[in-house]
C-alpha cells in the first residue's frame, strides 16, 4: 500500500503494523473511537490536530522500510 497524505487513517492502520502508534503519538487516542476514521485523510486529521500531514506519513513509510527489510 503506498502511504500518501490522502491516505484513508482507518486502512492505514489496518494494512501498515505499527501506525497505530504513529496516528496515536500525532492525533492521541480520541481517533480510535472516532467513527470517521474509516473516511478521513491523513490531511483531514492533520488539519484537525494542527500536524504537518508529510511528517505523518514519512514516518508511516519509515514502519513499512522496516517491515519490509
Amino acid at each position: 500500500m503506498e502511504i500518501t497524505k490522502n491516505s484513508v487513517i482507518g486502512e492505514v492502520i489496518k494494512e501498515v503494523p505499527g501506525a497505530e502508534e504513529v496516528i496515536r503519538k500525532y492525533f492521541g487516542g480520541g481517533c480510535f473511537t472516532c467513527p470517521g476514521i474509516n473516511v478521513e485523510t491523513i490531511t483531514f486529521g492533520s488539519a484537525m490536530h494542527n500536524v504537518d500531514p508529510e511528517k505523518i506519513v514519512e514516518d508511516i513509510k519509515k514502519l513499512q522500510e522496516k517491515n519490509t527489510a
